[in-house]
């Protein structure tokens, strides 16, 4: 069992910058797959990034647009998600998954937990 509590969010204003974190229980954090995802009320939940469990394979959503960064320290049982130049459209929930697959496919199902959620605001 894992479980994942995200941390970091918060009201931004446009061009900012906000570095997520997703601190993970459990010994076997470090063979999962990670991945962060989003939901505005309303809509499916998005998916945004996936890393390996080594970081040797990383996935990005279209929007992302080389502006977020997902990294790992397995050593700290933490997953990161670095936001640059965020935009209005970037506010959502954002969600720290974890899948027992190597490097995931950007499906919500494919992911075994789930943390809580973190409020990202961004101001025009």
């Amino acid at each position: 069992q894992v479980q994942l509590v995200e941390s970091g969010g918060g009201l931004v204003q446009a061009g900012g910058s906000l570095r997520l974190s997703c601190a993970a229980s459990g010994r076997t954090f470090s063979s999962y797959g990670m991945g962060w995802f989003r939901q505005v009320p309303g809509k499916e939940r998005e998916f945004v990034a996936a890393i390996s469990w080594n970081a040797r394979s990383i996935t990005y959503a279209a929007f992302v647009k080389g502006r977020f960064t997902i990294s790992r320290d397995n050593a700290a049982n933490t997953v990161y998600l670095q936001m640059n130049s965020l935009e209005p459209e970037d506010t959502a929930v954002y969600y720290c998954a974890g899948s027992k697959l190597n490097l995931p496919e950007p499906n919500p199902n494919l992911f075994d937990y789930w943390g809580q959620g973190t409020q990202v605001t961004v101001s025009s």
